[in-house]
């Protein structure tokens, strides 16, 4: 491994990004892309995609008004106006061309299992509702990532779900109170504990009928 490669893989800033609104480029539409393009939809982006060929999926993401497919090879110009873009072609010479003109754009750029032509890398997610928990091995070993998330998925149970959203309306709630932040926060940090949490699983799971 280069200097330059190990430098950039420690130094990878972890963050969650709010695209709605949007605009992302797909360049491929095949099996590999489809869920890609699902990601970035359900994230609630705009969604182009650029791909002689698609698949049904994406075939029908279209005709829905869901995405914008344009049926032709990828051209730099498509770049103008993109927050970040995902290349998925079995070209290697088509994926290269599209992560360089995105570096010259300032573009953000994931080329799909090309760890070296990657701005930022997709992890391994366990969600629960708004808890989402990300892992990522920074494209090194996609396979550990996965087996971590399945791992979390038995830790964190789907009661997370709901008990995020009892946590927020209660945060909410104590917003609007006055008191001393000192003991807002110590009271927020009592509601997120382990103890609140298996309170809240024994009282919905007795709602429901079922051994707490």
């Amino acid at each position: 491994m280069s200097k330059h490669r190990a430098i950039a893989m420690s130094s990878l800033f972890p963050m969650f990004l709010k695209l709605a609104g949007r605009r992302c480029l797909v360049v491929g539409a095949g099996a590999i892309a489809g869920p890609k393009i699902e990601s970035l939809l359900s994230a609630g982006a705009q969604v182009l995609v650029v791909a002689p060929q698609a698949s049904e999926r994406v075939r029908q993401l279209a005709a829905g008004g869901r995405v914008l497919w344009e049926a032709r090879d990828f051209r730099p110009a498509d770049l103008a106006g993109i927050f970040l873009a995902v290349v998925a072609t079995s070209s290697p010479e088509t994926n290269d061309s599209v992560f360089r003109e995105a570096a010259g754009c300032g573009v953000l750029c994931n080329v799909v299992d090309d760890p070296e032509r990657c701005d930022f890398y997709y992890p391994a997610v366990v969600r629960r509702g708004q808890l989402q928990i990300a892992i990522s091995t920074g494209g090194s070993s996609p396979a550990l990532a996965q087996r971590i998330r399945k791992e979390l998925e038995q830790h964190f149970e789907t009661e997370y779900e709901a008990w995020v959203e009892e946590l927020a309306r209660a945060r909410r709630e104590l917003l609007r109170r006055q008191m001393h932040p000192t003991r807002r926060l110590l009271l927020l940090h009592g509601l997120a504990s382990r103890e609140a949490f298996r309170e809240f699983t024994r009282r919905k799971r007795s709602a429901q009928g079922r051994p707490a």
